[in-house]
C-alpha cells in the first residue's frame, strides 16, 4: 500500500472527529491533529484504534509516541504494514 493510499484512508478515519473541516480539506504531511484537526486527546485514541482496524495492525505504545503529525503516522502506518506484510510472507 503506498503511502498515497494511506494518506487518503487515514483522512477518511480522521474526519468524523476533526473539528476543522477546513484543515481536512487541506490535509498534508505536516498537519497536525490537536493544533489544526482540532481533534482531543480522547477522540485521538479512537482515531487510532479506527487506523488498527482499518489497516488491519497493532499500533504499541511506542509508536504512537512517535506520531505528531499526518507524516508520522502514515510513516508509521506504513512500516506496521510493511512488517505485517513480510511476516506474512515468511510463514
Amino acid at each position: 500500500m503506498t503511502k498515497e493510499l494511506i494518506l487518503q484512508k487515514l483522512k477518511e478515519i480522521i474526519k468524523p472527529y476533526s473539528q476543522n473541516p477546513q484543515a481536512l480539506d487541506t490535509i498534508n504531511e505536516k498537519t497536525d491533529f490537536i493544533n489544526d484537526l482540532k481533534i482531543n486527546s480522547a477522540n485521538l485514541v479512537d482515531v487510532f484504534l479506527d487506523a488498527e482496524e482499518a489497516f488491519e495492525i497493532e499500533l504499541d505504545n511506542s509508536s504512537l509516541e512517535k506520531i505528531a503529525n499526518i507524516h508520522d503516522a502514515v510513516d508509521v502506518i506504513a512500516l506496521k504494514i510493511e512488517k505485517k506484510n513480510l511476516l506474512l510472507a515468511l510463514h
